[in-house]
């Protein structure tokens, strides 16, 4: 079978098939235009794509693809320091869409939307590399993920599944192009299953009701502007599914959403290294801040700190780990990451805290370096003081984080984001009454915005710097 079976003509096509950003465009139409590039590109070692929200980069992965070259997508807004870290580390001879320095040492070329092409490509092995994504870690450079076919196939297979995502569906996004989120699954999904797609350009509450659309995904920044605009809001209330992810949804804005549309959220959990492991599903429940079961053939487990077993009680913390067909291989030139990521039997260690209830509801803390806070001899969720925080009328937004703290080792810090008049003595009392005292924040600190990346990922190494 075909990575991409939507291009085999089996789910029928139409002229705007696909709408990028205003652009339309039909499957055959696409098809002819990435051969035409998969013939410029084959048998370059990688392939560089400006991933722009457009449809030439829409057209220039494809055609990636399509030759059997690794696709490098390149973030539109990369510092230089960051561009030619990615292009010289992937190895990357061919940039699409975009302007190279002459200290890159890569030819560019552009693409053309009207370009065709009749020939054909072999498909190439599932076990060649597709993607190779960067993703940046605590410490030095960002690093290249080997993601290889079948672990696409494997993974857009499984949310089909978990999301009963079909031909029939039009799939509704606004999501950068240079992400799991916005081009695998947003992207390659529909290309996969065949659904229509409507890309937005950019994610506004606008362009999300006026696409109409059957299922969507959205970042929780996105679903929180959509809930604040309540004519957009009740719009969606003919999808069938609203799909949020790349990082928890505070519980008041599933409420909300789930209250204007009459359609609560799934929400689902993965990472670059592993796409998606874990969603709820489709016709299953959808539990406020629980990221659900693992998909067909993802196994999961938690470890504690002495590498023993962590206990399904949905309240004991451990590391998070995966297994199965949706890893990827490894980091580009990176033996010691590898080293670091894998356990002695095969297992991914994600860097996710997590609990898991007895009936298999997984819940996702963060990130063991800055969610696990270890303060007095306990260790404390960040997401568990967040959400209690959340649920505080004056408050709009909170990110806790562990500070350094010479008595406890890590005090307990707030930062906040008020929707009305509220201190720092209200917001730790109020916390405190409703989770164990030890979990209270130690300070709050009220702010009038959280630094995030792309996807809405609040940046917590940058918080300390906030005082």
């Amino acid at each position: 079978m075909r990575l991409l079976t939507a291009l085999e003509g089996a789910y029928g096509d139409s002229a705007d098939a696909l709408r990028i950003d205003g652009y339309a465009m039909s499957r055959e139409q696409l098809l002819g235009a990435a051969t035409a590039v998969a013939e410029r590109v084959a048998g370059a070692p990688a392939l560089a794509v400006l991933a722009r929200p457009s449809a030439e980069t829409v057209v220039a992965v494809v055609g990636g693809l399509l030759a059997g070259v690794p696709v490098v997508p390149l973030p539109p807004d990369s510092g230089p320091k960051e561009r030619e870290h990615i292009l010289r580390d992937s190895g990357a001879t061919l940039l699409a869409g975009g302007q190279a320095s002459a200290d890159d040492g890569i030819e560019t070329f552009a693409v053309e939307l009207g370009a065709r092409s009749g020939g054909s490509f072999a498909e190439p092995a599932p076990e060649r590399t597709a993607f190779v994504l960067y993703t940046s870690g605590t410490t030095g450079a960002p690093k290249g993920a080997l993601i290889p076919r079948s672990a696409v196939a494997a993974g857009l297979d499984g949310l089909a599944a978990a999301w009963q995502w079909t031909a029939e569906d039009t799939l509704v996004h606004g999501l950068p192009l240079f992400h799991v989120h916005g081009l695998v699954l947003g992207v390659l999904g529909a290309l996969r299953t065949g659904s229509r797609l409507v890309h937005t350009g950019r994610p506004t509450p606008e362009a999300y009701a006026g696409a109409r659309g059957s299922l969507y995904f959205g970042v929780p920044t996105v679903w929180s502007r959509v809930v604040a605009d309540r004519a957009a809001a009740e719009a969606l209330g003919s999808a069938r599914l609203l799909v949020s992810g790349s990082a928890p949804l505070p519980v008041p804005v599933f409420e909300r959403l789930a209250a204007l549309t009459g359609r609560a959220p799934v929400e689902r959990y993965g990472m670059t290294e592993s796409l998606i492991t874990v969603s709820t599903r489709a016709d299953g429940e959808r539990r406020p801040g629980s990221v659900g079961l693992p998909l067909d053939g993802v196994r999961t487990r938690l470890v504690g700190e002495d590498g023993g077993a962590v206990p399904h009680d949905g309240e004991t913390v451990g590391e998070l780990q995966v297994a199965g067909p949706t890893l990827f291989t490894g980091y580009l030139n990176r033996p010691d990451a590898n080293a670091e990521s894998w356990t002695a039997d095969g297992w991914f260690r994600t860097g996710d805290v997590a609990v898991i209830g007895p009936d298999g509801f997984h819940r996702i803390v963060g990130r063991a370096s800055v969610d696990l806070i270890k303060s007095g001899g306990y260790r404390i969720g960040a997401g568990e003081v967040e959400s209690a925080l959340r649920d505080h009328p004056a408050v709009a937004d909170a990110a806790v984080i562990g500070a350094p703290d010479p008595d406890l080792g890590q005090a307990v810090v707030a930062y906040v984001i008020a929707d009305g008049v509220v201190t720092g003595d209200q917001l730790t009392a109020f916390v405190a009454e409703r989770l164990s005292v030890h979990k209270r924040p130690r300070r709050v600190v009220l702010v009038d915005e959280l630094p995030r990346n792309a996807m809405g990922k609040v940046l917590k190494k940058q918080l300390l710097d906030l005082g």
